[in-house]
Order: C-alpha cells, then sequence, then structure tokens
C-alpha cells in the first residue's frame, strides 16, 4: 500500500519562506516550525526542510537536530480539542492560624538575633553570599529588572551583584531556553536547572508579622537566607536540593495557608539579590544567614549532609498548580 505524503498547511509553508537571519531570533524560529511540523514529518524530513529553508546561512546543523528533538513534546496538533485552562489551586489563607502565630512572638530583631552570620558594617556582601549559596562557577541569572538581565557564569558576574535587584534561585542549565511562546530567552523556566532553593514571600503584614511566620516555617524547613525587598517584604530562601516535588509542594501549601504568595512556586521565578539594590536605590539588606544547612563541603553538593524537609509537612494538602508567568516580586 503507498501511503499519500499529507501536504504542509499554507501557514506552515509561509513560515518556512521566511526565516530571519542569525541574531535575529533562528533558534527560535526553528523551534516555532519544528513544532507544527511534526504532524506531517518524521524527524529526519523536517531537519530536511529547516536546513534547506535556512541555506546560505551559517546555521549549525546541531541547532536544527535540537531544535527539531526539543519541540517534540510540545507537537502541535491540528485535531486537538480545545479545553480549558486547569484552574490554580492553592489553599486559602488560614486568617486564625496566621494570627495566632504573628501574636505569640518573634519578629524582625527575633530573626536578626538568630542569624548565625551577622555582618554589622554598611559593606555589601552579595558576592560572599551567593558564593556560599552557588559554589564552584555555576551560571546564574541575574537582572537589573525584570526587563534587563542575563545568564552568565557566576566569574562573569563579580564585583557586579550588589548593584543587581534580582536573581533566579537556582543555577541555570544553559545560558538560553525557548519560552512558552517559543522564543529564545536567557531567563526561561527551560533553562533553570534542579530547584536548589525555595523562596517564600509575602504580601501580606508587617515585617515582624513575616518574620514570625519564617521563623514558624523554620521548624518545618531549612531555613537559610532572609532578604528584606527593599519594600515591605521578607523573602525566606529554603534549602530544597534534592528533594521531592511532592515533599516540597505540601511545604508551599502549608506556607501559602499563612501568607505566602505562590508565585515563588515557579522555580525560574525572579526574587530579589541578597544584599542587592533595588531600583529605588534601596538597599536588600539580609537579616538571616544560615550556610551551615547548605548542602555543600568544599564547593561540592554533598548528599550524604543534605538537609531534610521533615516527614509532617507530607500532611498538608497536595493539590498540583499550573505554573504561573514570570513577574517581578516586591
Amino acid at each position: 500500500m503507498i501511503e499519500t505524503r499529507k501536504q504542509l498547511p499554507q501557514f506552515v509553508r509561509d513560515l518556512l519562506s521566511s526565516p530571519p537571519t542569525i541574531g535575529d531570533g533562528m533558534n527560535a524560529w526553528l523551534f516555532r516550525v519544528a513544532r507544527v511540523m511534526h504532524p506531517y514529518r518524521d524527524h529526519g524530513e523536517i531537519v530536511a526542510t529547516l536546513s534547506a529553508s535556512v541555506m546560505g546561512q551559517s546555521v549549525a546543523m546541531l541547532d536544527i537536530e535540537r531544535a527539531v528533538k526539543n519541540s517534540k513534546d510540545a507537537a502541535w496538533s491540528p485535531d486537538a480539542p480545545v479545553t480549558a485552562p486547569r484552574p490554580k489551586t492553592w489553599p486559602a489563607v488560614n486568617l486564625e492560624q496566621r494570627e495566632a502565630i504573628t501574636t505569640a512572638g518573634g519578629g524582625l530583631a527575633d530573626l536578626w538575633e538568630a542569624s548565625p552570620v551577622k555582618w554589622e558594617d554598611s559593606e555589601h556582601h552579595a558576592e560572599q553570599i551567593i558564593d556560599a549559596l552557588f559554589p564552584g562557577n555555576p551560571l546564574l541569572c541575574v537582572g537589573k529588572s525584570n526587563r534587563e538581565f542575563a545568564t552568565r557564569n557566576r566569574s562573569k558576574w563579580q564585583g557586579r551583584l550588589s548593584a543587581m535587584q534580582l536573581i533566579v534561585p537556582s543555577s541555570m542549565t544553559s545560558t538560553t531556553g525557548i519560552t512558552k511562546e517559543g522564543k529564545e530567552s536567557e531567563h526561561t523556566l527551560a533553562n533553570t536547572g534542579p530547584r536548589q532553593f525555595l523562596v517564600i514571600e509575602q504580601d501580606q503584614g508587617t515585617p515582624d508579622e513575616q518574620a514570625a511566620i519564617l521563623l514558624q516555617l523554620s521548624k518545618m524547613g531549612p531555613l537559610v537566607l532572609s532578604v528584606h525587598s527593599g519594600s515591605k517584604s521578607l523573602h525566606g530562601w529554603f534549602a530544597c536540593l534534592d528533594r521531592p516535588d511532592e515533599e516540597l509542594r505540601a511545604f508551599m501549601n502549608h506556607a501559602v495557608t499563612l501568607g505566602a504568595d505562590p508565585a515563588t512556586w515557579t522555580k525560574s521565578q525572579f526574587v530579589r539579590m541578597p544584599d542587592g539594590t533595588r531600583d529605588n536605590g534601596n538597599r536588600q539588606s539580609v537579616f538571616y544567614f544560615n550556610p551551615f544547612l547548605l548542602p555543600t563541603t568544599g564547593g561540592r553538593n554533598n548528599k550524604n549532609e543534605r538537609t531534610e524537609f521533615p516527614r509532617e509537612s507530607r500532611s498538608f494538602a497536595t493539590n498540583q498548580t499550573s505554573e504561573h508567568e514570570t513577574t517581578i516580586r516586591d
């Protein structure tokens, strides 16, 4: 039996006939076109077609192969039914429980006093803190704003971190990735590595109340760092390398019931640079720093000494949620 090859739709042929030039979104174009070709051609045919479309430009065959492979899981389906997006489900704030914690004592001064490491000079210490959080020379995504950012090796950021206000709280796997819209960017979920820190940030309450919540959560997970946003909130960094997502989700659910913003569950979410500088010129001061809880020894991950979330956190609800769009956090 002779199989009739499907004709490419007109919109796909239009895309193939108008490739960008190198430096003008070529990788994003390869991904986008490969994604809509999967229902009509196999891997080799897509590679050959894309190669012919960019003939005359110095596009590496490796880039074409990678775009075809990476787009397979996100392949467009012309016959897929239109379904409503799944609602984003997070638990409601338990105001009674939150009030009980915030009125029981413990505040910003207590958080500061509990910190194993304190700096009482006026110097910025962003460099030392980041070296402790991300030992070695990993790729870090750092931003002056949510529009002005870059992913570079740690060594490239040397001496510049105190002037920055944003950082992704996990190291990156590559310099760029592809966004959900198929665009190439240095700040994407796709090029964010395994979750290293779960950051808890609150939208409500005074700094003392927020500190009380972080102190309470530190009984359930390893609080390594607390950073003031330079405005009205505290960010608490909890070490979580190699911890299972269901365990972390239970912890996050509990934090949300105490007033945490669920946006920081998305691991590519920008958070405040420790001891960095906000765009209004305010210092993003560090009120708590405990590098002794970090799962590192001599600059290398040591899984035998990793910090643990207690099993009690598994008792909280574990509803799944869609990922939030990346936005700048307070």
